[in-house]
């Protein structure tokens, strides 16, 4: 069985049409339906990352936007955040 982080079997971009690699993790909720803990994930690649976050936001849905567990954007917001304190990119 191959691990889901490997390149072989990389989870898409939850944006329409694009198969991507996926990097960033979007977490949301809607106020409306879901109860103030629950989170629903979608995912993006570098170049969805800004417009899904944007209907998200727009929308009061937006929670939290952080790198993919195994990605190379991982490593380096890692990197980021330890060499920065109280300073991460969202």
């Amino acid at each position: 069985m191959t691990h889901p982080d490997s390149p072989a079997e990389a989870l898409p971009c939850s944006a329409r049409g694009c198969r991507t690699p996926a990097r960033w993790a979007l977490r949301w909720n809607n106020p409306r339906l879901h109860r103030p803990e629950r989170r629903k994930t979608w995912l993006a690649c570098d170049t969805h990352r800004a417009s899904l976050g944007d209907f998200l936001g727009a929308r009061g849905f937006l929670r939290e936007v952080a790198p993919m567990a195994g990605s190379p954007t991982l490593e380096e917001w890692t990197r980021t955040t330890e060499s920065q304190p109280g300073e991460r990119e969202e």
